[in-house]
């Protein structure tokens, strides 16, 4: 049984909110420089400073890369035994807008893992974050533990 299926009518609203709740959280923490972007800087920031870590964000575009999906089992894993929250997203094209996807070279940025990280001066407190951890509690209530939130278009 899915999310989707457990919530009825008002899945895809909630859904729907969540995903704005992500475009939030991803808005207000990229200025604040609590966003780690890449496979391997994920990683490293994991490794480094764990408790430091609100939230993972794994995405995929539409090609199936095995190693990839090696990285992304070994990164849930963590984050699971660390108690990070972590999504899914689909709409890379989305994430990639929200994040401004390039590098100060122009070299597009590796978003296939995304972390939101505290600002070092204070803990963060912000509502938007706070529907988002909710719902992946919710999500692994219903043993859903790596849930998937489509970023709509804009």
């Amino acid at each position: 049984m899915t999310f989707e299926e457990t919530g009825g009518d008002h899945s895809s609203d909630r859904m729907e909110t969540v995903a704005i709740a992500l475009e939030e959280v991803l808005s207000s923490a990229l200025p604040q420089g609590c966003i780690t972007a890449g496979v391997y800087e994920a990683a490293k920031s994991l490794n480094a400073d764990p408790d430091n870590v609100v939230l993972c964000l794994l995405a995929t575009d539409d090609e199936e890369d095995v190693a990839l999906q090696i990285h992304f089992t070994l990164i849930q894993a963590f984050c699971c035994e660390n108690d990070i929250n972590i999504l899914r997203v689909s709409n890379m094209r989305r994430l990639a807008e929200i994040l401004g996807g390039v590098k100060p070279g122009g070299e597009p940025m590796d978003l296939h893992c995304v972390l939101v990280t505290n600002p070092q001066s204070s803990l963060w407190k912000d509502p938007a974050l706070s529907k988002v951890t909710r719902f992946c509690r919710e999500s692994r209530c219903l043993d859903q533990w790596v849930p998937v939130i489509n970023l709509p278009d804009r």
